[in-house]
């Protein structure tokens, strides 16, 4: 089967690396409450993440670059710009039937989520197609956050709600995040006065003021490690308070500002929308179908997915893990999988770093399910290398967090989410 015949509109294999280009700062893309204190600690590189500038990297090369901020992450504790998840307010009596509408996973009865918690969730089409996989926090009895990753989930959930059929309202809200990840975390925001901190359980909220300002602290991260992601309201104006805050309340604790760490979230087994899976991605083809729920109701795409468990998937998601040089930045282009004995392309990596944990490259990749048990035999074609690397199938995540930490919400299937 040819290797995009699946999809409409083709992933791009074209090998075009990464060219040295300006990211234009124009008013097309929106800077974030924290972006400008992301340029004065030094944003070495950014993309575009939700129409939004995303820093990529702060450490220089001669402080490690991004095996730098991944041996700070791991090793000290590290402050993060995350705005870039943007925060889906949905209001109304009908939240929660709306909410158990909109997302595959069971919303009501015995799995009601409590107002104070939160979790981790998928929004699919009518088609079984993964349109955001965000982080929900049920503020209130009638009141969840969709705290999105890089697509316009505003728009799907508004479109969902046309007709008015739901009594909600939807829409963008002024609360942005910061994350503080890392093995000192606990004991930063237990020196800025957040009482019971210590105590809190993974995928729990906490409503309460620090520096002045009025946040939501929940015990999630796109990583790894220990972590909390803060949640600021009146995030236009108070980012200067909550940030200066965190920093100089860092200071003891050697706190750093970094980008967010992908090798981290690779090792972790934690997805990211857009290089691991799409809009014409199947939760069942990378790992998360267990987050699909086919005894309730109803939901978008229930039709859809229930054919795809009944009839079975062609392709999965699976780690590799292969030697040689570390891969130390982000790769530009998909790269292609050859199997062991032809030259034809039989998948692609989406992500792949290399792992000091691990001690050799990882990477995620699309590959036919004949490909999925660990251990088997593959290559991986490098646009900057003549000849294809040899790499073998593993089981993901790579690394398993300590019970209490962030806990891998992806491949792993880690249903504490």
């Amino acid at each position: 089967m040819p290797l995009n015949s699946h999809r409409e509109v083709p992933i791009n294999l074209r090998q075009s690396g990464g060219p040295s280009v300006d990211l234009l700062v124009n008013t097309r893309v929106r800077k974030s409450p924290f972006w400008h204190k992301s340029v004065e600690h030094g944003v070495r590189a950014a993309t575009v993440y939700n129409r939004m500038y995303h820093p990529r990297l702060y450490f220089s090369a001669d402080q490690g670059g991004l095996l730098g901020e991944y041996d700070y992450l791991t090793n000290h504790v590290t402050l993060w710009n995350v705005a870039v998840e943007r925060q889906i307010r949905v209001k109304g009596k009908d939240a929660t039937r709306f909410i158990d509408y909109l997302v595959t996973r069971s919303m009501t009865g015995d799995k009601e989520l409590d107002p104070g918690k939160a979790r981790y969730v998928v929004l699919c089409n009518q088609h079984g197609g993964i349109v955001n996989d965000p982080v929900l926090l049920r503020i209130a009895k009638d009141e969840y956050w969709l705290s999105i990753s890089d697509s316009d989930a505003a728009l799907w959930a508004q479109g969902v709600n046309a007709d008015g059929r739901f009594d909600v309202t939807i829409g963008e809200i002024d609360v942005a995040p910061v994350q503080i990840q890392g093995p000192d975390s606990t004991a930063l925001l237990t020196d800025a006065g957040v009482e019971g901190i210590d105590e809190m359980k993974f995928f729990n909220l906490m409503e309460t003021e620090l520096f002045g300002c009025d946040v939501v602290i929940s015990k999630t991260g796109f990583s790894g490690e220990e972590g909390y992601e803060i949640y600021l309201r009146n995030a236009t104006q108070d980012a200067d308070a909550l940030w200066d805050g965190l920093v100089a309340v860092g200071q003891p604790h050697f706190l750093r500002v970094i980008a967010p760490c992908h090798i981290s979230r690779i090792e972790a087994g934690i997805l990211s929308y857009g290089q691991d899976m799409d809009i014409e991605t199947t939760p069942f083809e990378v790992g998360l179908d267990w987050q699909v729920d086919l005894d309730k109701p109803d939901f978008i795409g229930k039709a859809a997915l229930r054919k795809v468990a009944e009839e079975g998937v062609s392709h999965k998601l699976v780690g590799l893990r292969f030697g040689g040089r570390q891969i130390d930045w982000y790769n530009s282009d998909f790269w292609p999988v050859l199997g062991t004995e032809s030259e034809e392309e039989i998948g692609y990596v989406t992500s792949a770093f290399y792992s000091p944990r691990i001690g050799m490259n990882i990477a995620l990749a699309r590959l036919p399910i004949a490909y999925e048990t660990p251990g088997t035999p593959i290559r991986v074609c490098e646009p900057s290398r003549p000849e294809p690397r040899a790499a073998e199938t593993c089981a993901t995540p790579f690394h398993e967090p300590p019970r209490g930490m962030n806990r891998p919400v992806g491949l792993s299937g880690g249903k504490e989410g």
